[in-house]
Protein backbone atom coordinates (compact mmCIF):
# COMPACT_ATOMS: atom_id res chain seq x y z
CA UNK A 1 0.00 0.00 0.00
CA UNK A 2 3.06 2.29 0.85
CA UNK A 3 3.76 1.86 -2.79
CA UNK A 4 0.07 2.97 -4.11
CA UNK A 5 -0.22 5.89 -2.09
CA UNK A 6 1.90 9.25 -1.24
CA UNK A 7 3.46 9.46 1.66
CA UNK A 8 0.75 12.42 2.96
CA UNK A 9 -2.06 10.01 1.70
CA UNK A 10 -0.49 7.16 3.63
CA UNK A 11 -0.58 9.38 6.58
CA UNK A 12 -4.19 10.69 6.34
CA UNK A 13 -5.31 6.72 6.34
CA UNK A 14 -3.04 5.87 9.16
CA UNK A 15 -3.96 9.04 11.13
CA UNK A 16 -7.90 8.29 10.14
CA UNK A 17 -7.77 4.73 11.87
CA UNK A 18 -6.07 6.12 15.12
CA UNK A 19 -8.68 8.98 15.28
CA UNK A 20 -11.68 6.10 14.86
CA UNK A 21 -10.53 3.81 16.94
CA UNK A 22 -9.51 6.07 19.76
CA UNK A 23 -13.18 7.62 19.21
CA UNK A 24 -14.71 3.92 19.46
CA UNK A 25 -13.13 3.35 22.98
CA UNK A 26 -13.30 6.73 24.40
CA UNK A 27 -17.21 6.19 23.82
CA UNK A 28 -17.52 2.46 24.91
CA UNK A 29 -18.19 2.69 28.90
CA UNK A 30 -20.11 6.08 28.51
CA UNK A 31 -22.42 4.58 26.00
CA UNK A 32 -22.59 1.53 28.04
CA UNK A 33 -24.06 3.84 31.56
CA UNK A 34 -26.22 5.49 28.83
CA UNK A 35 -27.79 2.97 26.87
CA UNK A 36 -28.06 1.30 30.17
CA UNK A 37 -30.08 4.47 31.98
CA UNK A 38 -31.80 4.82 28.41
CA UNK A 39 -32.92 0.98 28.54
CA UNK A 40 -33.92 0.46 31.85
CA UNK A 41 -33.91 3.55 33.67
CA UNK A 42 -37.35 5.59 35.18
CA UNK A 43 -36.33 8.87 35.60
CA UNK A 44 -37.65 12.37 34.61
CA UNK A 45 -36.15 13.86 31.69
CA UNK A 46 -35.51 11.00 29.96
CA UNK A 47 -36.77 11.91 26.55
CA UNK A 48 -35.20 15.01 27.25
CA UNK A 49 -31.83 13.15 27.60
CA UNK A 50 -32.43 10.51 24.57
CA UNK A 51 -32.80 13.54 22.68
CA UNK A 52 -29.45 15.57 23.61
CA UNK A 53 -27.71 12.06 22.74
CA UNK A 54 -29.31 12.05 19.46
CA UNK A 55 -28.83 15.54 18.53
CA UNK A 56 -25.07 15.07 16.76
CA UNK A 57 -27.46 13.20 14.03
CA UNK A 58 -29.98 15.41 13.27
CA UNK A 59 -27.48 18.67 13.23
CA UNK A 60 -25.00 19.96 10.48
CA UNK A 61 -22.26 18.57 11.40
CA UNK A 62 -20.61 22.46 10.73
CA UNK A 63 -23.06 23.25 13.61
CA UNK A 64 -21.68 20.16 16.09
CA UNK A 65 -18.06 21.20 15.16
CA UNK A 66 -18.81 24.76 16.32
CA UNK A 67 -20.23 24.22 19.33
CA UNK A 68 -17.11 21.70 20.28
CA UNK A 69 -15.09 24.93 19.39
CA UNK A 70 -16.75 27.21 21.28
CA UNK A 71 -16.62 24.98 24.47
CA UNK A 72 -13.43 23.17 23.59
CA UNK A 73 -11.16 25.61 22.29
CA UNK A 74 -8.39 27.36 24.27
CA UNK A 75 -11.36 29.94 25.29
CA UNK A 76 -13.94 27.86 25.85
CA UNK A 77 -14.68 27.16 29.15
CA UNK A 78 -13.96 23.64 29.43
CA UNK A 79 -10.61 24.23 26.81
CA UNK A 80 -9.32 26.63 28.84
CA UNK A 81 -9.73 24.77 31.59
CA UNK A 82 -8.10 21.63 30.34
CA UNK A 83 -5.07 24.04 29.11
CA UNK A 84 -4.88 25.77 32.24
CA UNK A 85 -4.99 23.03 34.81
CA UNK A 86 -3.50 19.93 32.56
CA UNK A 87 -1.99 21.16 29.81
CA UNK A 88 -4.13 19.51 27.12
CA UNK A 89 -4.85 21.07 24.01
CA UNK A 90 -7.82 19.78 21.87
CA UNK A 91 -8.51 22.47 19.04
CA UNK A 92 -6.49 21.95 16.04
CA UNK A 93 -5.15 18.56 17.40
CA UNK A 94 -5.32 14.91 16.18
CA UNK A 95 -7.20 14.39 20.22
CA UNK A 96 -9.77 17.14 18.98
CA UNK A 97 -10.56 14.94 15.99
CA UNK A 98 -11.14 12.09 18.09
CA UNK A 99 -13.57 14.07 20.03
CA UNK A 100 -15.41 15.42 17.50
CA UNK A 101 -15.43 11.73 15.95
CA UNK A 102 -16.46 10.37 19.15
CA UNK A 103 -19.55 12.89 19.52
CA UNK A 104 -20.44 12.11 16.32
CA UNK A 105 -20.42 8.39 16.20
CA UNK A 106 -21.75 8.18 20.02
CA UNK A 107 -25.95 8.03 19.15
CA UNK A 108 -25.18 5.20 17.22
CA UNK A 109 -23.23 3.18 19.79
CA UNK A 110 -25.63 4.40 22.25
CA UNK A 111 -28.62 2.96 20.07
CA UNK A 112 -27.37 -0.23 19.09
CA UNK A 113 -26.19 -1.13 22.63
CA UNK A 114 -29.65 0.03 24.00
CA UNK A 115 -31.66 -2.20 21.64
CA UNK A 116 -29.54 -4.95 22.72
CA UNK A 117 -30.50 -4.35 26.31
CA UNK A 118 -34.11 -3.86 25.99
CA UNK A 119 -34.28 -7.29 24.03
CA UNK A 120 -33.17 -9.04 27.02
CA UNK A 121 -35.59 -10.99 28.89
CA UNK A 122 -36.17 -9.45 32.48
CA UNK A 123 -37.09 -12.62 33.97
CA UNK A 124 -33.26 -13.34 33.48
CA UNK A 125 -32.55 -10.75 35.24
CA UNK A 126 -34.84 -10.68 38.30
CA UNK A 127 -33.73 -14.32 38.39
CA UNK A 128 -30.51 -13.75 39.36
CA UNK A 129 -31.33 -10.59 41.96
CA UNK A 130 -33.67 -13.46 43.67
CA UNK A 131 -30.39 -15.49 43.87
CA UNK A 132 -28.50 -12.03 45.81
CA UNK A 133 -27.09 -10.79 43.14
CA UNK A 134 -26.57 -7.08 43.32
CA UNK A 135 -27.43 -4.91 40.82
CA UNK A 136 -23.73 -4.24 39.08
CA UNK A 137 -23.30 -8.09 39.66
CA UNK A 138 -26.88 -8.85 37.70
CA UNK A 139 -25.24 -6.36 35.05
CA UNK A 140 -22.00 -7.61 34.83
CA UNK A 141 -22.84 -11.32 34.99
CA UNK A 142 -26.46 -11.26 33.19
CA UNK A 143 -27.05 -7.98 30.96
CA UNK A 144 -23.60 -7.57 29.80
CA UNK A 145 -23.06 -11.02 28.06
CA UNK A 146 -26.46 -10.77 26.67
CA UNK A 147 -25.79 -7.13 25.49
CA UNK A 148 -22.64 -8.47 23.56
CA UNK A 149 -23.72 -8.38 20.09
CA UNK A 150 -25.39 -4.85 19.90
CA UNK A 151 -22.22 -3.98 22.02
CA UNK A 152 -19.81 -4.74 18.88
CA UNK A 153 -22.21 -3.82 16.44
CA UNK A 154 -22.20 -0.48 17.95
CA UNK A 155 -18.84 0.22 18.12
CA UNK A 156 -17.90 -0.91 15.10
CA UNK A 157 -20.59 1.43 13.60
CA UNK A 158 -19.80 4.15 15.74
CA UNK A 159 -15.68 3.61 14.28
CA UNK A 160 -17.65 3.70 11.02
CA UNK A 161 -19.34 6.83 11.41
CA UNK A 162 -15.32 8.18 12.68
CA UNK A 163 -14.18 6.59 9.64
CA UNK A 164 -16.44 8.90 7.70
CA UNK A 165 -16.89 12.06 9.47
CA UNK A 166 -15.83 15.54 7.93
CA UNK A 167 -17.64 18.37 8.79
CA UNK A 168 -17.57 18.41 12.80
CA UNK A 169 -14.04 17.54 12.51
CA UNK A 170 -12.70 20.20 10.04
CA UNK A 171 -14.70 22.88 11.89
CA UNK A 172 -13.30 22.15 15.45
CA UNK A 173 -9.56 20.88 14.35
CA UNK A 174 -9.07 22.12 10.83
CA UNK A 175 -7.42 20.35 8.27
CA UNK A 176 -3.29 20.29 8.95
CA UNK A 177 -1.78 17.85 7.27
CA UNK A 178 -0.23 15.09 9.58
CA UNK A 179 -1.68 16.81 12.28
CA UNK A 180 -6.17 16.63 11.65
CA UNK A 181 -5.94 15.60 8.31
CA UNK A 182 -8.06 12.35 8.30
CA UNK A 183 -9.11 10.68 5.05
CA UNK A 184 -12.60 12.88 4.24
CA UNK A 185 -10.27 15.92 4.90
CA UNK A 186 -7.50 14.01 2.19
CA UNK A 187 -10.34 13.11 -0.23
CA UNK A 188 -11.72 17.13 0.21
CA UNK A 189 -8.24 18.74 -0.50
CA UNK A 190 -6.90 16.71 -3.41
CA UNK A 191 -10.42 17.64 -5.17
CA UNK A 192 -9.47 21.15 -5.17
CA UNK A 193 -5.98 20.57 -6.67
CA UNK A 194 -5.20 20.52 -10.24
CA UNK A 195 -4.05 16.80 -10.95
CA UNK A 196 -5.45 15.62 -7.40
CA UNK A 197 -8.53 13.63 -8.66
CA UNK A 198 -6.00 10.05 -9.00
CA UNK A 199 -5.13 10.55 -5.85
CA UNK A 200 -8.59 11.57 -4.22
CA UNK A 201 -9.62 8.03 -6.31
CA UNK A 202 -7.46 5.79 -4.06
CA UNK A 203 -8.42 7.27 -0.85
CA UNK A 204 -12.19 7.39 -1.76
CA UNK A 205 -11.84 3.57 -2.96
CA UNK A 206 -9.59 2.69 0.35
CA UNK A 207 -12.62 4.86 2.48
CA UNK A 208 -15.22 2.41 1.21
CA UNK A 209 -13.52 -0.43 1.67
CA UNK A 210 -13.08 -0.18 5.02
CA UNK A 211 -16.32 0.90 6.03
CA UNK A 212 -17.80 -1.97 3.98
CA UNK A 213 -15.15 -4.36 6.07
CA UNK A 214 -16.15 -2.27 9.10
CA UNK A 215 -20.49 -3.23 8.48
CA UNK A 216 -19.72 -7.00 7.59
CA UNK A 217 -17.58 -7.71 10.21
CA UNK A 218 -20.10 -6.23 13.21
CA UNK A 219 -22.94 -8.54 11.24
CA UNK A 220 -20.20 -11.33 11.62
CA UNK A 221 -19.33 -10.76 15.22
CA UNK A 222 -22.76 -10.46 16.33
CA UNK A 223 -23.71 -13.75 14.46
CA UNK A 224 -20.50 -15.63 16.24
CA UNK A 225 -21.10 -14.19 19.17
CA UNK A 226 -25.41 -14.74 19.27
CA UNK A 227 -24.61 -18.40 18.56
CA UNK A 228 -22.65 -19.36 21.50
CA UNK A 229 -24.85 -17.59 24.01
CA UNK A 230 -27.53 -19.56 25.54
CA UNK A 231 -30.97 -19.08 24.36
CA UNK A 232 -33.47 -17.96 27.41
Amino acid sequence: MSDWLSPQEWTAVRLSLVVATTAMLASLLPGLAVAWLLARGRFWGKSLLDALIHLPLIMPPVVTGYLLLIGFGRRGPIGQVLDDWFGIVLSFRWTGAALACAVMGFPLLVRAIRLSIEAIDRKLEDAAGTLGAGPFWVFLTVTLPLALPGILAGMILCFAKAMGEFGATITFVSNIPGETQTLPSAIYTLTQVPDGDAGAMRLTLISIAISVAALLASELLARLVGRRLPVA
